[in-house]
């Protein structure tokens, strides 16, 4: 059992791929706990399919493609923010289609290519295990502005997912706050890429901040318990991956469902199983109390 747990530090990209594995899963539910507070999970798909045509950009001018990605879905975020103040449409509705848009042109742009190469297959499925230390230093530094900006703005922030029109009220910059959630969204989920893919990486955003949401009422708890989860699950999908030789994203993510799915059922207050005690024990009191 030792040899089982230690066995994986001694190997050089298992330690970054650790490192950068927990890095991201942290910051996802850092900036995820306010998309999860806010019910607007579609968007963070969204920002992931914006990231795709501007990979495949990069992937055909030969430039750094984690640079277009971010560049595309910062400007998809923008313009779905700019558009979703029109009252007469949904912020969804918006969302659905630049969602569809932005995944619709990436291949069109991919298409324009003889063949497919190993780099855009990693950018769709994630390469954890063969990342650099440039790569751990990059999301580690990146990492840490985001967290920091988070912990700055994290009261107006607040204020503006639990009620916006009373944010607007007391004076916020309600714009300006929705763009600024937007783009760490994004970033967030560029600099996740590597760990999950981008076929993944809403798993990663969403996942362990719902899990978190089943066990706690409080944004603050709500963020840590959510990092705390995304770390474990973050490193166990890694163990897995390694002893069995599967696949890294997919198993971190697997591990982060079955988590949320033992919170859904077992959650001391909002469970299933909680309520149905509850519902039970209510007509049960109903009929004792019924006149004979």
């Amino acid at each position: 059992m030792i040899e089982w747990l230690t066995e994986p530090w001694t190997h050089v990209f298992m330690q970054r791929a650790f490192a950068v594995a927990v890095i991201s899963a942290v910051v996802c539910v850092v900036v995820g706990s306010f998309v999860v507070l806010r019910g607007m999970a579609f968007i963070g798909d969204a920002v992931a399919h914006a990231v795709f045509p501007g990979v495949a950009i990069g992937f055909v001018l030969h430039i750094n493609m984690s640079l277009s990605g971010a560049a595309a879905g910062i400007a998809t975020a923008l313009a779905i923010v700019l558009i979703s103040q029109t009252r007469r449409l949904k912020e969804d509705t918006v969302i659905g289609i630049f969602w569809a848009a932005s995944f619709g042109l990436g291949i069109v742009i991919v298409s324009t290519q003889a063949a497919y190469t190993g780099d855009l297959t990693s950018f769709l499925f994630g390469q954890i295990l063969a990342l650099d230390d440039g790569d751990v230093i990059t999301v580690a530094l990146i990492g840490a502005a985001l967290v920091t900006a988070i912990a700055l703005l994290r009261r107006q922030l607040t204020a503006v997912s639990l009620d916006r029109e009373a944010a607007r009220a007391a004076g916020l910059p309600v714009l300006a706050l929705d763009i600024a959630l937007y783009v760490m969204v994004t970033v967030a989920i560029v600099i996740s890429l590597q760990a999950v893919g981008n076929v993944l990486v809403l798993a990663l955003l969403i996942t362990p901040a719902a899990t978190a949401r089943m066990l706690t009422d409080r944004l603050g708890a709500m963020t840590l318990l959510g990092a705390a989860i995304a770390a474990a699950g973050a490193i166990a999908g890694l163990y897995l991956s390694f002893h069995y030789n599967l696949a890294a994203g997919g198993l971190i993510v697997l591990v982060l469902t079955a988590v949320f799915l033992i919170a859904w059922l077992l959650a001391p207050r909002h469970g299933v199983l909680r309520r149905v005690k509850r519902r039970t024990t209510a007509a049960s009191n109903r009929t004792s109390n019924a006149p004979g």
